[in-house]
């Protein structure tokens, strides 16, 4: 619940010791003595601090507030929407002010102690202060504070006075973001391993098999390759290279690896379009030049947004830092936050959306529909079950690891091996898809939707 607690008070400039309050939340603050009880929150005003605003006054009216903003937009600011898991924490805010006049500059800072229970190891507290000239709104900045963590608590040192809160925001160090630039360059050489051979057999088997030639299903599955392969090989370069090079250079590499990125993720909502029509509609599914025009999309759109995102200089360094606001990372990616939440984000978001939807649909229709077919297969579950998991590699499920879970380390892990493992888990299903075992040889006389719904575990109906 939001509150708001304020003292306001008269002190002499003249005076000869630092001076304690009491920042109990949802209480008046008060002053205290140095060592009366030990409140665990509270600010400690140095003597010189008063000493510094003596001039021609004999005392000044300090006002100290306690501040809870709740969960409105009240002292949000962009900075915490444009950083994924940062908040206010506990939403507690503690301001410090002598009538109107500006003070900056302390020569010897303030102190402000917030308590606080152990926070996850993979997200750090900073001390920030809102900087009302940021922006049209204000926002959030830590110039002229410094950190000093102690065991559940947190100590501000700033050396001036304004709106005072601690930030929670996720981190990677040094450590963390080497093992995870490792299995991420493992796993996407494995995948570019598969894929490339996945690309391979496909194009030799065209030669010998007609329907390779005539379906659109493996040319979409290929279609999903490439722009897989291409993104995880513009990934190894990108990440070895960091962001060496000249500011255009940079942009363009951003560039070409978001576009990569955008194909990977448009093609994975066409394989779920794709989905769609052989498994759920099922009739009048016929569309001329059908290939062709998924590709004017699968291509062309990202091409389209990338060139939009370019024309506002949205490329650049982009960078990770620990703690200590060290670099510990640097890529050729996105400097303006707002292109990538947007165009990344948002735009994946949809996607996923849009695939969860068929692939729950075909779930439903494998375990649901399937049992009420004449002489149900011994099995048929497992098989249901593994052809689900399957589609789900397909529509890019592992990506939607980074919208649906929280950002904790073994997040971060996962996410990593599975996304970059993407290219195997693809492999093995166009393996599985076109060199079925000699019993399913029978459903190759089938019509070629037939052939392929039944190879997504979902028999036809009898009345069908």
């Amino acid at each position: 619940m939001s509150f708001v607690k304020t003292l306001v008070q008269n002190f002499s400039t003249d005076t000869s010791d630092d001076l304690y309050f009491s920042l109990t939340p949802s209480q008046i603050p008060r002053q205290v003595m140095e060592n009366e009880n030990k409140p665990p929150d509270r600010v400690r005003l140095p003597r010189s601090f008063f000493e510094s605003l003596r001039g021609n006054r004999s005392s000044i009216r300090l006002a100290i507030t306690i501040l809870d903003v709740g969960l409105g937009n009240l002292f949000k600011g962009p900075r915490l929407s444009l950083e994924d898991g940062s908040s206010v924490l506990n939403n507690h805010l503690v301001g410090l002010s002598v009538g109107r006049m500006p003070v900056t500059g302390l020569a010897e800072p303030l102190e402000i102690t917030f308590s606080h229970q152990r926070y996850p190891p993979n997200m750090t507290l900073s001390c920030v202060f809102w900087d009302a000239t940021k922006g049209p709104t204000g926002d959030w900045a830590s110039k002229g504070c410094s950190t000093e963590h102690r065991a559940r608590r947190t100590v501000c040192h700033c050396d001036h006075l304004t709106f005072f809160a601690l930030l929670l925001r996720p981190i990677l160090d040094k450590a963390t973001v080497q093992v995870i630039t490792y299995i991420s360059q493992a796993g996407c050489g494995a995948s570019m391993f598969f894929l490339a051979f996945t690309i391979v057999l496909y194009t030799v088997l065209r030669f010998f098999r007609q329907k390779f030639k005539s379906e659109d299903t493996p040319k979409i599955h290929m279609a999903l390759s490439v722009s897989l392969f291409l993104l995880n090989l513009v990934f190894l370069i990108t990440v070895g290279n960091g962001s060496q090079g000249s500011d255009t250079a940079c942009w363009a590499q951003g560039a070409i690896f978001h576009y990569f990125l955008l194909c990977t993720f448009t093609w994975m909502g066409l394989e779920a379009f794709h989905t769609y029509l052989l498994a759920i509609k099922v009739f009048n599914t016929y569309f001329g030049h059908y290939f062709l025009k998924l590709s004017l999309v699968g291509w062309g759109l990202p091409l389209l947004m990338v060139i939009g995102t370019g024309s506002m200089n949205s490329y650049g360094r982009y960078t990770i830092q620990d703690e200590e606001n060290r670099t510990t990372l640097e890529l050729c990616w996105f400097r303006e936050k707002t292109a990538l939440y947007v165009t990344v984000h948002g735009y994946f978001f949809i996607i996923f959306l849009f695939s969860s939807t068929v692939l729950a649909l075909v779930a439903w229709k494998i375990f649901t529909l399937s049992s009420i077919a004449a002489g149900k297969e011994q099995g048929t579950n497992w098989k249901g079950v593994l052809t689900v998991l399957a589609l789900s590699s397909l529509m890019g499920w592992t990506w939607g690891l980074a919208i649906l879970t929280p950002l904790v380390l073994s997040t971060v892990y996962i996410f990593a091996l599975l996304n970059s493992l993407q290219g195997v888990f693809i492999f093995a299903w166009v393996t599985v898809l076109y060199f079925p075992r000699q019993s399913a040889s029978s459903s190759e006389a089938a019509p070629a939707d037939q052939t392929h719904l039944v190879s997504l575990g979902i028999k036809r109906l009898p009345c069908v």
